[in-house]
């Protein structure tokens, strides 16, 4: 690389002296010599021998003296004659000009040349004023570009902005979606909360629970959908082995609204036997035993019960003391029936919350007081049935265990897991308050009123009167409206002499002017047709509507009725 610019043939020349900030070469102008002299060759020495003067180095010993190159420090002009500027590494003071292309430098003083002094960035700056200069048209400093490079540079610190304002602006944003999100869903959480509270508010409805609304219309509702609600159904019948006798109750679990009930049968309900003659519930499950018991109250109620169990006081007994005990709130003071003296304290007291054991469960199951009436008694087995399914787990495999415990042997069909099983729901809903206790309304004469159809028999069993078989009598269910009591009597002694059954249906508040003979099913118009004829009334009073529920036929006696007349 060449260390001088020629401008062209003949023309000025410049050498390089250094590199400014930017690492830019510097130039100068070598200054012109008065006395051109063709170049010297530089002399080699390859024996390295010295001249002794000025420590030059002459390898050939010609006695010609080589000077050391020279360096320009970059001096400026005082006034003085400038010093030497030329390289001496002996420091002998005889200085030879550097001649980058192997010229020598010339001897002597040479003029200097007014130019701008290079700066060379590795060496001292000049000590000359280094502010700006002015300017001559304005008097005003001139500054350069390159004095304020720092506008050119970058810098860290506009990214470090630009980063934090895009930091900033994605928080605002994160925390404006958050605050959107948790809008949303406090929305939903709100529309969830109204769903569950409407689906809560309707299922009270619907199941008669909704405080504010009458039991009335929780019946009626029942009712309604009567037809299309599941029960599972069986009958318990408690033998008091020491005393004698029976009651019996439904227990019924209704899956379809999650309600159980003890439906409590009183002894004098009219059944009909395998004969066609009416009977009473204690004397067949005396004499026709558990089966044809069972399918006769099928008939009167209605509904289908699906299987028997026979409970002997002393079953009762181990059964209570296995579930623990029993709390009842008891009615009545019990006597020990074990005692032998006449003042003994009796053994249960009444009372709330009393605590019962096995032998004070049945005492109490089976007490009926000197002139009460059997439904006295009836009442108190049906709170210890609740007592005992309260009690019993809820779990179906523990609560099989405790029937199978009990070495009963079951009527068939009903097995001990089945009873096992059905006990166990029975319990959850005791547990859960969703358990109660019904009495089905029977008359003097055994027979069932309007009123016991409509709240035990539709309502609670969901029954409807079913045909009785081929060959048994026709039920007729009988209201007398004539005004005349005489009157019921005398049209049940001509239907139990015609072949039927009689069922007393009642006495209405009033009067009609003329009889009514009603059917339900078209199976059964012949037989409305006989009924009118036996009663002597006509054939036209017979339509078809709405009977009792444990009738066939329904008749309400007028004032046109005359039993003269009947035949």
């Amino acid at each position: 690389m060449n260390d001088r610019y020629d401008a062209g043939y003949g023309g000025d020349q410049y050498e390089l002296v250094g590199y400014d900030e930017y690492n830019q070469p510097v130039y100068r102008q070598v200054p012109a010599q008065q006395t051109q002299q063709p170049p010297q060759q530089q002399p080699y020495d390859p024996y390295g021998q010295q001249q002794q003067q000025g420590y030059a180095y002459d390898p050939y010993g010609t006695g010609t003296q080589q000077q050391p190159p020279a360096y320009d420090t970059g001096t400026y002009d005082t006034g003085q004659q400038a010093p030497q500027s030329g390289y001496d590494p002996y420091a002998t003071g005889t200085t030879t000009a550097y001649d980058p292309y192997g010229q020598t430098a010339t001897s002597g003083q040479q003029p200097r040349v007014a130019e701008q002094t290079a700066y060379i960035p590795q060496q001292g700056g000049p000590a000359e004023d280094t502010e700006a200069p002015k300017t001559p048209e304005t008097g005003e400093r001139d500054y350069r570009t390159e004095q304020f490079a720092f506008v050119e540079e970058p810098t860290d610190d506009s990214e470090d902005v630009i980063d934090w304002l895009n930091f900033t602006e994605n928080r605002t944003e994160r925390r404006e979606e958050a605050k959107r999100r948790a809008r949303g869903r406090m929305v939903a959480l709100v529309v969830v909360l109204a769903l569950v509270a409407s689906g809560g508010v309707g299922y009270l409805w619907y199941a008669g629970k909704l405080p504010g609304v009458s039991s009335s219309a929780a019946k009626s509702g029942t009712t309604t959908a009567a037809g299309a609600q599941n029960r599972d159904v069986i009958v318990v019948h408690l033998h008091n082995t020491a005393k004698g006798g029976t009651s019996s109750v439904l227990l019924v679990d209704n899956t379809t609204l999650k309600q159980g009930t003890t439906v409590l049968l009183p002894n004098s309900l009219a059944l009909t036997d395998d004969d066609g003659n009416t009977t009473t519930l204690a004397k067949s499950v005396g004499d026709d035993g558990t089966s044809g018991t069972v399918d006769q109250l099928n008939t009167v109620l209605g509904t289908d019960i699906e299987g028997t169990w026979r409970l002997d006081t002393p079953y009762l007994q181990n059964l209570v003391d296995l579930v623990g005990n029993i709390d009842l709130d008891t009615n009545a003071d019990v006597p020990d029936p074990d005692a032998t003296k006449k003042n003994a304290a009796p053994l249960v007291h009444k009372g709330k919350d009393q605590t019962l054991s096995g032998k004070m469960a049945v005492a109490y199951a089976t007490y009926r007081a000197s002139g009460e009436a059997q439904n006295a008694q009836l009442e108190r087995f049906g709170q210890v049935m609740q007592g005992v399914l309260r009690q019993l787990t809820s779990d179906p495999t523990a609560a099989t265990t405790t029937v199978q415990t009990l070495a009963q042997i079951l009527d068939p069909p009903l097995t001990d897991k089945d009873l096992g099983t059905f006990l166990a729901k029975l319990a959850d809903l005791a547990k859960s308050g969703d358990y109660k206790t019904a009495l089905l309304p029977v008359q003097n004469d055994g027979t069932l009123t309007a009123q016991a159809s409509a709240s035990v028999v539709k309502d609670i069993l969901g029954g409807t009167a079913k045909s009785p078989d081929e060959g048994s009598a026709v039920r007729v269910a009988v209201q007398n409206a004539t005004g005349v009591k005489d009157d019921t009597e005398k049209a049940r002694v001509v239907l139990l002499n015609g072949g039927f059954t009689f069922l007393e249906a009642g006495t209405p508040s009033g009067t009609s002017a003329t009889s009514k003979i009603t059917y339900s099913d078209a199976a059964d118009k012949e037989n409305a047709t006989e009924v009118a004829k036996t009663l002597g009334l006509p054939t036209s009073t017979v339509t078809k509507g709405t009977v009792a529920a444990n009738a066939d036929v329904s008749v309400v006696l007028g004032t046109d009725y005359k039993p003269s007349s009947a035949s």
